[in-house]
């Protein structure tokens, strides 16, 4: 893993001033930008109901949208249920192509299993009727991440579009399914999350120069986390509540998981220390547990299974951290030597970087100067997990920025993952302007002005 001490965590924006033209390019894309309409499109595509694995319909709708704006827009399926958008604003061909980007599938699936994990009801920012409130809010599923990262983008590509920019360079809008950080359960097909939407539509022709994906915290990130999935079995007997505690060969799997689950709360914490690096501080969380028969009390589970999700930064491979997680199990054997447990990574997702020095990374913070009128700020160092990270290890300098989160004006029982339910539009307005900015720097020059051949 490379000296954390050596890699940046804040750069200086690098000034390419636009030229009188382009900017008046600019500020015609930014005076096309509707916030009704953008109200409205955030209301209708968090109508529609989009579960990872099952976007078909939400891709759908936002490709029509795009053909109806001009776009060259199609569908493109993966399967029956899943897929993405993508839409294209042709240039001369002369210049350098960027894509506009957000995940379009919803982190719950707003149904019956979702309680009560998710919370003791599911809330309207938890269900796919999507309304407008009093204030102009959008409220519904998935209303402010994804479908408003959605409503910014779309935004973004077709103001630029109604302005008329001549663009050197294709302008792309595109949105994929199976970004959520999931896995399938075990009854569905076993083809979607972690990545899988812009995995296949980046090996199935979309193929820009740059990227810009939007995800929450309005501040421009050029790397983030992966992740490693990891379940621990920890093995006892099988037993009968009526037995008196100390008979001779009984252990009970439940009371000794949580002795594992108290030395991993103990080791996550360190562990985020040795790796953080760059933006990124990587987390681990003890995210879910399994054993026995709930209709069953009766009889104690002989196995107890503990799911933990640790974050890994971009110079950290997954089997580095495997090779991390391995020792902490170690360690805790050591210290009982009565425990009886083994491990294995289900599921992994490396972390990704790009070059601080990229055009695009430079252009987008210069986009967020121009929106928020300020210089860039520095964001803190993060744990989230995006398909930024899929993007860039695809080869793709990719810069990603979004909007507060969560909302100011948000409900206080909202915040957290809450607001992921809630979106503000003047919020996704500075992040449209950002993009407007990003795109027209981007896709107006020679590609080597931007360090292309």
């Amino acid at each position: 893993m490379a000296d954390a001490s050596k890699v940046p965590t804040r750069i200086t924006t690098k000034q390419a001033p636009l030229s009188a033209q382009q900017r008046e390019w600019v500020e015609q894309a930014c005076a096309a930008i509707d916030e009704e309409r953008m109200r409205a499109f955030n209301r209708d595509i968090t109508a529609i109901h989009s579960p990872t694995g099952h976007e078909r319909a939400a891709s759908e709708f936002v490709a029509a949208y795009m053909r109806e704006a001009g776009f060259d827009a199609f569908y493109q399926g993966m399967d029956e249920d899943s897929g993405n958008a993508v839409g294209r604003v042709h240039g001369s061909g002369a210049g350098a192509s960027l894509m506009l980007y957000a995940p379009i599938d919803t982190h719950l699936t707003a149904d019956a299993d979702d309680v009560p994990w998710a919370g003791p009801e599911l809330r309207p920012d938890m269900l796919p009727q999507a309304h407008v409130d009093e204030g102009g809010n959008v409220i519904g599923l998935g209303a402010s991440n994804p479908k408003g990262m959605v409503t910014a983008m779309v935004e973004a590509a077709v103001a630029v579009k109604q302005a008329g920019v001549p663009l050197s360079g294709d302008l792309l809008a595109a949105f994929a399914g199976g970004g959520m950080p999931m896995t399938p359960p075990p009854h569905e097909r076993q083809s979607h999350g972690l990545g899988s939407g812009v995995t296949y539509m980046l090996t199935h022709g979309v193929a820009p120069d740059f990227a810009i994906i939007c995800k929450p915290w309005w501040a421009v990130f050029w790397e983030e986390v992966g992740l490693c999935w990891f379940k621990v079995t920890v093995r006892g007997t099988m037993g009968y509540a009526g037995i008196p505690r100390g008979v001779p060969g009984y252990r009970n799997s439940a009371t000794d998981a949580a002795k594992v689950i108290l030395a991993l709360e103990e080791w996550l914490p360190e562990y985020t220390k040795r790796n953080t690096s760059g933006q990124c501080a990587p987390q681990g969380n003890i995210s879910a547990l399994r054993a026995g028969w709930p209709y069953r009390p009766a009889f104690p589970s002989a196995v107890t299974e503990i799911y933990v999700d640790v974050r890994c930064n971009p110079r950290a491979s997954t089997a580095d951290v495997a090779a991390q997680f391995g020792e902490a199990i170690d360690a805790i054997r050591a210290a009982d030597s009565s425990l009886e447990l083994d491990w294995e990574m289900f599921a992994s997702y490396p972390g990704g970087s790009t070059d601080p020095d990229n055009w695009i990374i430079h252009s987008s913070m210069r986009g967020w100067e121009y929106a928020e009128g300020r210089p860039h700020e520095p964001p803190p160092q993060v744990s989230g997990q995006t398909d930024a990270s899929a993007i860039r290890n695809l080869g793709i300098p990719t810069a990603r920025f979004g909007m507060p989160f969560p909302p100011a004006n948000a409900p206080k029982e909202w915040e957290g993952l809450g607001g992921m339910g809630f979106s503000y539009i003047p919020d996704l307005v500075k992040v449209t302007k950002a993009a407007i900015y990003a795109a027209v720097d981007t896709c107006t020059r020679p590609r080597g002005e931007l360090g292309l051949a």
